[in-house]
């Protein structure tokens, strides 16, 4: 079992003809994603790593059966990108483009939520289940199959996390970077609940990071809703407030959104925290009782 995505999944690339796109559209290939078409408005015809290229998503669709998008489109088009994916049909889009106005992401929500499309993102490195799929620009080679899934807002945080795991002889059921904007898609709640339902996933592993609310509401969510052993990771603990951290959703503001206040709650619902991301795994093995 996986969550989200798996051998069969079915992958389209909005943005193929870019250099991004095209690139990152043979690595996924490589790993063995069936990444079965890719759209390029006025390419149709072409192909990119021998990957047939549409106009529009609807014909990608139509043609492949694609039901995944990823989205490798400049800043300023990417949530009409997303839409079109959503109106055509497709059932989860990853949005990798950095940049998105927040204001675009809010305007398309309501149409993701008409049509039940899941989004990944924007701003984040995709997602992969070892073995079976990945969608992204997340290093392949670092990942091993197994049974813990990790969610996490940073890109990079989710590599050296994953590394930690799979050198510690840790495999992963599925890692999901879901971005570290202020408005995403799909974010802990939902994700924590479908690992919750995942027979393959054992322990989860959440890497947070300062500002809003988010790991507090996770942490309840946690306590109440979860059975799973969870563990946890929160960046940006030394840093200043009112100093924005990477991410646009990484600011202390008000006095709220520190990382001192996300580590209470998380050990108010009996999540162990990690000081640094190298104790995740003894952490995780004594969750798991090895």
């Amino acid at each position: 079992m996986s969550i989200l995505i798996n051998k069969n999944t079915k992958l389209v690339v909005q943005g193929i003809t870019g250099r991004d796109g095209g690139f990152h559209a043979g690595k996924m290939k490589e790993f063995g994603t069936q990444v079965v078409a890719g759209v390029s408005p006025g390419k149709e015809g072409q192909e990119v790593n021998g990957i047939p290229v549409f106009n529009t998503v609807e014909a990608a669709v139509k043609a492949t059966g694609a039901n995944t998008s990823v989205i490798f489109v400049p800043p300023g088009f990417a949530a009409d990108a997303v839409a079109e994916a959503s109106d055509a049909g497709i059932d989860l889009v990853i949005t990798i483009t950095e940049g998105v106005p927040t204001l675009d992401v809010i305007r398309i929500t309501p149409i993701l939520e008409r049509n039940g499309t899941k989004m990944i993102g924007p701003n984040c490195p995709g997602l992969i289940t070892p073995s079976e799929s990945l969608v992204g620009i997340l290093p392949a080679p670092i990942f091993k199959k197994g049974n813990v899934g990790l969610i996490s807002r940073s890109g990079t945080l989710t590599y050296e996390m994953v590394n930690q795991l799979t050198t510690n002889g840790i495999g992963q059921s599925t890692c999901i970077g879901i971005g570290g904007d202020p408005v995403v898609g799909l974010h802990y709640k939902e994700l924590l609940s479908m690992f919750e339902a995942d027979e393959q996933t054992e322990a989860i592993v959440l890497c947070g990071e300062i500002g809003g609310d988010a790991e507090e509401k996770a942490a309840e969510f946690i306590k109440n809703s979860i059975s799973k052993p969870v563990v946890a990771f929160i960046a940006g603990q030394s840093a200043p407030p009112g100093k924005r951290m990477g991410h646009a959703g990484a600011l202390i503001t008000s006095g709220s959104g520190t990382a001192e206040e996300k580590i209470k709650a998380f050990e108010a619902a009996g999540v162990k925290v990690a000081k640094e991301p190298s104790e995740i795994p003894e952490l995780i093995k004594k969750a798991l009782n090895k």
